[in-house]
């Protein structure tokens, strides 16, 4: 079952490859993401046995970001059947092929607990979607993808030097040579502490780089900004969960090692570092894709913050995997449909989005209304068991900086959205063939929905897995 679920997106691309129509791509592309969704559902109720050699096992933290994945990938396929009709003057062929290559190695990234094997997964999740971002074809695209090139594959680059290290510390404690999670684990006592201290500085920045975690966030407004919104969505809350899971996987090795504190201060340092960056870059953002950036920006320091306190926060980090994720999806896609009706990106020629695009345009303010932590949706419930674990911990500064940041990128974001939507559209805004159907407002709308269901009622099948995931990393004394 576990190769399943990485042939069968594989087997969809090399169909949709073949398929010389671009109209029927995109429902080839959704029916094969049905079909993952399905087999997905699947293994979460009847979990396979972890593989001979223990390369494979589905643990709780897969679980969890393996189901928001394959969801947030569903609906923007279904989005991509409405989205990709208005954009018949190009060809989708290399779109929703590496939309499939992407899916079966972020699938890979779930299920494997060989950390050498996550790292090519990762690493293939990059190269897959580099062609996507370049979907426009234009210069500012092409220097989008390059910096996105450059840059992630640099961390994670700096991330296989880490695994090295990791390697290398079994050697020298004299043990036998494995990056398997379960076997590093198993003989964490016994491994070099320099070597391994050593280790956990480059993972960190390399997948903190995948993550987008400041200061080494610099391909993220590019990215962002100059990909189709679907693109976003997947970058944003499907590709971002896939690096923090790596995070994690380092996180229980230290664990192990005992070697956690260092570990937890740097995740810390990091995540309120990327909240204010993104709090001084999010005042007056002219580019509402970019202004996404920057929130996802904001939102890996959450997670990381949140990890690095320990304790209840870490259940806040893994329900905001999914809050975010989710939330993430309405932001972009609506952010799309708006980019479709205006072909504009500037707050300067969108406005009055509400009247032009009652759909999108409310989808997007409600969308704002999540992602900054209010109720009842769901990213407020990760977000209040964050920092109120900050601060029943006592640490008042750590809190104190989370909340304030937090204060002023919801008055950042205001100014870029309310203006937006809000009022008249500009008497010399450009007309389009965009109108808002069921096809492009559907999947958004339905993602909206499970956010302010999340936020209302956590059903006890997901109460469960976050828990059984929360408990993987607890501090065992």
């Amino acid at each position: 079952m576990f190769a399943a679920l990485i042939i069968l997106p594989l087997i969809g691309a090399a169909v949709t490859w073949l398929i010389p129509f671009d109209r029927l791509r995109p429902k080839i592309l959704s029916l094969f993401a049905f079909a993952h969704l399905g087999l997905t559902i699947q293994m979460l109720s009847f979990t396979p046995p972890e593989s001979p050699g223990g390369w494979f096992h589905l643990d709780a933290l897969g679980k969890i970001v393996l189901l928001s994945t394959s969801v947030l990938f569903l609906t923007c396929a279904i989005y991509s059947i409405g989205y990709l009709f208005y954009r018949r003057e190009r060809s989708n062929r290399v779109l929703c092929v590496g939309l499939l290559v992407c899916l079966s190695a972020a699938s890979l990234v779930t299920i494997t607990h060989h950390l050498g094997l996550m790292w090519v997964a990762l690493e293939t999740t990059t190269i897959s979607m580099a062609p996507l971002i370049y979907f426009n074809r234009n210069a500012r695209s092409i220097e989008a993808t390059w910096k996105y090139l450059l840059i992630c594959s640099v961390g994670v680059a700096l991330a296989l030097i880490g695994l090295y290290f990791l390697a290398y510390a079994t050697i020298v404690a004299r043990v036998e040579p494995s990056l398997l999670l379960d076997d590093l684990i198993r003989d964490a006592g016994k491994l070099s502490s320099g070597w391994v201290h050593a280790a956990f500085v480059f993972l960190l920045v390399g997948f903190g780089t995948k993550m987008g975690l400041a200061p080494l966030h610099t391909w993220k407004p590019d990215a962002y900004g100059e990909a189709p919104g679907l693109v976003g969505a997947l970058l944003s809350g499907g590709l971002v969960n896939l690096a923090f899971l790596a995070l994690l996987r380092i996180y229980q090795l230290c664990l192990a090692t005992k070697e956690i504190l260092f570990f937890q201060n740097a995740l810390i340092v990091m995540g309120l570092f990327s909240m204010v960056m993104a709090a001084i870059f999010m005042a007056r953002q002219a580019d509402f894709k970019r202004m996404l950036a920057y929130s996802s920006v904001e939102h890996v320091g959450i997670m990381a913050v949140a990890l690095g306190l320990g304790g209840k926060a870490i259940f806040g980090a893994l329900f905001h995997i999914l809050a975010n994720g989710l939330t993430k999806g309405v932001l972009f896609l609506s952010s799309g449909n708006i980019h479709r009706s205006y072909n504009s990106k500037s707050t300067d020629h969108v406005r009055g989005a509400l009247r032009r695009l009652p759909w999108s345009g409310g989808l997007f303010l409600a969308g704002f209304i999540a992602i900054t932590g209010s109720p009842p949706f769901a990213p407020f419930i990760s977000e209040f068991t964050i920092v109120s674990s900050a601060f029943i911990q006592g640490r008042m500064l750590i809190g104190a900086i989370f909340l304030t940041s937090l204060a002023i990128i919801f008055i950042g974001m205001a100014m870029t959205v309310l203006p937006m939507v809000m009022g008249e559209a500009p008497a010399d805004s450009e007309t389009t063939s965009y109108r808002d159907t069921i096809g492009t407002v559907g999947p958004p709308f339905f993602l909206l929905l499970l956010v302010f269901v999340l936020g209302i009622w956590i059903p006890d099948p997901l109460m469960t897995l976050l828990r059984d995931a929360s408990a993987l990393l607890e501090v065992h004394k």
